[in-house]
């Protein structure tokens, strides 16, 4: 197993977008193995929460440097839960719409 040594310089603007789009987040990046970046959870109303991993990316380079590493596939093909790779503040918004549509 290999252990995560550096974070996406666009991590801290993804949690920052995140946080204010009403997630809770929870910093994983560190623990490396595999394990998605971050997770994130977001209250609805007369839903259950919405709980999700998230692999950040940094979407401003090539994307030929943004695929996830073997330890990444592994977990993410393991993962039978919610799962998103995230390269920007517009993935954020994104997610945030597809997410208050349901219901």
């Amino acid at each position: 197993m290999n252990f995560a040594k550096r974070i996406d310089s666009n991590q801290n603007e993804i949690v920052r977008a995140l946080r204010k789009a009403g997630f809770s987040v929870a910093i994983t990046s560190r623990l490396g193995a595999g394990f998605p970046d971050l997770v994130i959870a977001l209250p609805r109303a007369n839903l259950e929460p919405y709980v999700a991993l998230v692999e950040v990316k940094d979407g401003s380079k090539p994307f030929s440097a943004q695929k996830l590493t073997p330890d990444e596939v592994r977990f993410r093909e393991n993962w039978s839960g919610n799962y998103h790779i995230i390269r920007s503040v517009a993935d954020v918004a994104a997610l945030l719409d597809s997410l208050m549509k349901v219901g």
